[in-house]
């Protein structure tokens, strides 16, 4: 597979992903203390999605769910390699913590790579440090991304790759994921919501905790 068609093909399946694995929305209840922050509310309830995990993160050292999410965290799966979507996401999710920052908030970031194949520790790093210098990245064996994956309900699938290619792509939600030490998982953003957007919804739910 060429180089563009891989793009192209990333692409695609990316707004395939977000169609088909989307969570459903219905309106806030009003028991729901962070109601005003959502656009919507995740069917079942947040209760449903999120929950332990145990990751390598970019220094070989095996953390889990209480080492990373120490303060409000904004968690996003993807994998280094991804053409488009990854890069663009994530960028987004670091300008969003800047943005918080500049008003006061101390929000944190990670990235869980969906392709540990090839993501090492290393790669990771230099791969966050361009997006946020704080962001951390975080992969390991194949069972342990699996289940910090089924903990979030992601999807992710690694394309049959042509002989001789390293270009292969893995198709995978694009859901960013805010989760806080005391509530778990409290929502999560779309790839259309700008930086502003999303900083202005994780302010909100902050000021309520």
């Amino acid at each position: 597979m060429s180089r563009n068609l891989a793009i192209g093909a990333a692409a695609a399946a990316g707004a395939l992903l977000i169609g088909t694995f989307g969570y459903t929305y219905f309106a806030g209840g009003s028991g729901d203390k962070f109601a005003e922050c959502r656009i919507g509310a995740v069917a079942g309830g947040t209760s449903a999605i999120g929950g332990p995990f145990e990751l390598v993160d970019e220094t070989g050292k095996t953390v889990t769910d209480k080492d990373v999410i120490t303060k409000p965290t904004l968690l996003y799966f993807g994998y280094t390699f991804c053409p488009d979507v990854c890069p663009l996401d994530t960028s987004r999710n670091g300008e969003a913590a800047v943005l918080l920052e500049e008003r006061g908030y101390d929000v944190g970031t990670a990235f869980i790579s969906i392709d540990p194949e090839r993501d090492t520790p290393e790669s990771l790093a230099e791969f966050t440090d361009v997006m946020h210098p704080e962001m951390l990245g975080l992969t390991g064996s194949a069972e342990q991304v699996k289940a910090a994956s089924m903990a979030y309900r992601t999807y992710f699938k690694k394309q049959d790759p042509e002989e001789g290619d390293e270009f292969y792509l893995v198709d995978h939600s694009t859901f960013t994921y805010l989760v806080t030490p005391e509530q778990g998982f409290i929502d999560f953003f779309k790839r259309d919501e700008s930086p502003e957007q999303m900083a202005d919804r994780v302010q909100c739910f902050v000021d309520k905790l």
